[in-house]
């Protein structure tokens, strides 16, 4: 895989304004599929949630899905749009294997939503408002699977194979006006921007909103523009990024990249980009198509679509509260302090903190997990939280486990480490470990013992009353019994064995 060069990115901040723009595709979470009856269900076997509307075979004929269509004025409500009064669908042509009738069913000239924005705060509470040009209703296409190449894609592959089970699965697609005066600050700003979306429609109920699944993903648009000029740059496009974390990472690449390129004295190419995440690049796709390019024309198998203001007012009505109001209202309830909740947010573990504390844990366990022990591995593996596949349930039974004595702090890692690595619930792998908290008092007794007659000072410095040298022979005990012993328990029959009371 060839590099790009590039420059620094405070050098690149130096010399040029980013402008960004996001398409944000959103899966719906309908049963059935956008046009279709078939099932919309993830991970069945390929191939099996497909029928001959999905497939384009002759003579078949579209159905709208109502309940996307509801989801994505729900949507376009909740992002401060316009709902438009008639919209229409339109075909988008291009050939491409995963999307077997040539066309894409989608909109075009009138979204059913358009004109919104977003505030969007970064990490430090300043206020952002991302301006929304249109949300509009479309289906997905397959998938593909390269085979045979070293990196999954297909440069180098041998041969492809094609899933249509996503095929037709209801997409609402989130497009933003040019965001100018980010600045430095844009690929924070990207992060956040995406963060907000998926909070939305998780929020919503109208998605799954799970980025490894593909459920969210991004377009990530960027260009540069010499400090002082207005018209903008020529854009990349890095597609289908699906992390909060790869948003970020893109979006400062690209920057570096476009400035490498413009300091050479050359042009920028309009084009779409590959992300990877391994080496944090991105690499050539194709180059870049304008709306012209893909023929849109009216869809003539569908009617348009009528929003009266009832039923507009009727969904706005099923509303739930609004995000910015939900975090207010977890604070409050958790009890968190500005600062921690902030860490929170930006860590982006609040729903799984809220997930947790719903199964039975308390805010400060559920934010000791969380944040004291997932995030930080999440960030050693250059991953986000959710990505490790930690499930709330998992922590509350980890969590009863040290509770109810039968392993400590440290073992409980341990465990964690296990889960992580697919070994099992934590009851399981404390089973196939052997970890279990020695709470009988034999094996104290002959470990405490040992550990007297290797350091017999340490014995006479307790009876003097310098009780703080009782940590040397409870250490000695923990190595002994490979940190499996209760800790509290061994300080009580050190002491009681010295005659000294605590």
């Amino acid at each position: 895989m060839s590099t790009d060069a590039t420059l620094s990115f405070e050098e690149a901040m130096e010399k040029y304004d980013p402008v960004l723009g996001f398409e944000v595709h959103v899966e719906l979470n309908t049963k059935t599929k956008m046009f279709s009856s078939a099932p919309n269900v993830f991970g069945d076997e390929p191939n099996t949630n497909v029928n001959e509307v999905d497939l384009g075979m002759p003579g078949v004929l579209p159905v709208v899905n109502r309940i996307a269509i509801e989801s994505s004025i729900k949507i376009g409500l909740a992002l401060n749009c316009k709902i438009a009064e008639s919209c229409t669908f339109a075909r988008k042509q291009y050939f491409y294997p995963d999307t077997p009738k040539n066309f894409q069913t989608s909109q075009y000239e009138d979204p059913i939503a358009y004109d919104g924005y977003l505030d969007i705060e970064l990490s430090d509470g300043t206020i952002f408002r991302v301006e929304i040009e249109r949300a509009h209703m479309e289906e997905d296409a397959g998938k593909l699977t390269h085979m045979g190449g070293a990196s999954g894609r297909i440069q180098g592959a041998d041969f492809s194979l094609v899933d249509y089970n996503r095929s037709g699965v209801p997409l609402v697609e989130i497009v933003t006006k040019p965001i100018e005066g980010a600045g430095s600050r844009a690929p924070e700003l990207a992060k956040a921007y995406v963060a907000a979306v998926r909070e939305i429609v998780k929020n919503l109920g109208v998605s799954d909103a799970k980025m490894e699944r593909g459920n969210v993903r991004c377009d990530a648009n960027v260009s540069l523009r010499p400090h002082g000029r207005e018209r903008f740059g020529i854009r990349s496009e890095t597609k289908n990024v699906n992390s909060l974390r790869a948003v970020e990472h893109a979006v400062r690449y690209e920057i570096q990249r476009h400035a490498a390129v413009l300091d050479a004295g050359n042009p920028v190419i309009q084009e779409t980009r590959h992300w990877h995440e391994d080496t944090r690049t991105t690499t050539s796709g194709r180059p870049k198509s304008d709306a012209d390019d893909y023929r849109y024309f009216p869809e003539p198998d569908l009617v348009p679509i009528v929003a009266s203001r009832e039923w507009v007012e009727e969904l706005r009505a099923t509303l739930p509260e609004p995000p910015a109001a939900r975090r207010k209202r977890l604070q409050a309830d958790w009890g968190y302090s500005d600062l921690e909740f902030r860490d929170v947010v930006n860590a982006g573990v609040m729903d799984e903190i809220e997930e947790t504390i719903a199964a039975g844990a308390s805010a400060s366990v559920s934010r000791k997990w969380w944040m004291g022990e997932i995030v930080g591995r999440a960030k050693n593996a250059d991953m986000d939280p959710g990505q490790l596949g930690v499930q709330p349930a998992t922590i509350v039974e980890l969590n009863q486990l040290v509770e109810n004595g039968k392993i400590n702090n440290k073992m409980a890692t341990e465990v964690l480490d296990g889960v992580l690595a697919g070994e099992g619930t934590p009851a399981e792998i404390v089973a196939k470990r052997g970890l279990a908290v020695v709470s009988d008092d034999g094996p104290l007794l002959e470990a405490i013992d040992a550990a007297l007659a290797a350091q017999p000072d340490v014995a006479d410095k307790i009876r003097a009353g310098k009780l703080q040298a009782i940590g040397a022979i409870v250490g000695g005990v923990m190595k002994a019994t490979r940190g499996q012993a209760d800790a509290g328990r061994v300080k009580e029959l050190i002491l009681a064995k010295l005659g000294v009371e605590g």
